[in-house]
């Protein structure tokens, strides 16, 4: 009877310990999740960027598991600063071994405190372009023009040369058009400004620039440059490059294209100069027979 006593003890005792583990582990998730719910809430309701919203609440909500991991631990008896030093001991490990890892870490941290973009931008970095989606703790997410969706690592995108053609609210269309030499270029101006004017998305300030910017090797090249909303930038520069197009047309303004000119000589032989010497031939070999039918 001692014996079964001291088990059923020993039941009762880890049983109660193992409840309570269980208890704080799942409450404490759901204290956690609460927590998380109500940081995001705050942030989004201080008008906080969303890049910072959902990277500030992925390191809230693994650290406060961890938390939660450690009190349940602490409920079984374990031995909780031993588990710290271990987990410290750990970190320092697994940091050694995925540098790599951690320097997308840090780079996330940097990009969203840093903010050189936010969501919905349009950016080019670490070789690709794309509309921001978002940044997690160790990668970006890219959607392309074409509707693919590209994950960068963060660390690529720090590391390189940041576009970022969603910053301003106004960008400029910067085109070229090359007409011929023998086209009037005081018409081609007129055109050309007449085409800018009649475009409603246009800015007036910055006014338009329409200047003769080269005169290449075969072709008077000129340079237009009107400013827009961001919005309407392919818009425009679609729209005005078709315009000019049936403009020329329409006025009889050519567009030079590379071309060849090949001349073809007359291979006949020219007759011999009157009064010029004949040319001397070969001189014979010593000792060689005459050929049959010389004189």
């Amino acid at each position: 009877m001692p014996e079964g006593t001291a088990v059923m003890d020993f039941l009762w005792v880890w049983g109660l310990r193992i409840g309570a583990a269980l208890l704080v582990f799942f409450v404490g998730r759901l204290v956690a999740k609460w927590i998380v719910r109500f940081s995001r809430r705050y942030m989004e309701g201080r008008k906080l960027d969303p890049l910072i919203v959902n990277f500030v609440g992925s390191i809230l909500e693994w650290s406060l598991l961890v938390l939660v991991l450690i009190f349940a631990l602490n409920m079984l008896g374990a031995d909780t600063t031993a588990i710290v030093a271990l987990l410290a001991a750990a970190g320092i490990a697994i940091g050694l071994a995925l540098q790599d890892s951690m320097k997308n870490f840090a780079s996330g941290a940097l990009l969203t405190i840093f903010r050189p973009f936010t969501t919905g931008h349009f950016v080019e970095a670490a070789g690709t372009s794309g509309t921001v989606e978002a940044i997690t703790l160790f990668t970006s997410t890219l959607l392309t023009a074409d509707n693919r969706e590209v994950i960068v690592p963060n660390s690529s995108i720090y590391n390189t040369t940041i576009t970022n053609y969603s910053a301003r609210p106004t960008r400029r269309v910067d085109m070229e058009f090359g007409v011929s030499y023998s086209d009037d270029l005081r018409k081609v101006r007129e055109l050309l400004q007449q085409i800018v004017a009649d475009e409603p998305r246009v800015l007036v300030e910055p006014a338009p620039v329409i200047a003769v910017g080269e005169l290449a090797e075969s072709s008077v090249n000129f340079l237009v440059r009107p400013w827009v909303n961001n919005i309407d930038y392919w818009d425009v520069k679609w729209a005005i490059t078709e315009k000019v197009k049936l403009a020329f047309d329409e006025a009889g303004i050519t567009f030079p294209f590379p071309q060849m000119d090949v001349h073809v000589q007359d291979g006949a032989a020219q007759p011999p100069v009157e009064g010029a010497a004949p040319l001397a031939g070969p001189a014979p070999l010593a000792g060689a027979a005459p050929l049959a039918g010389a004189a």
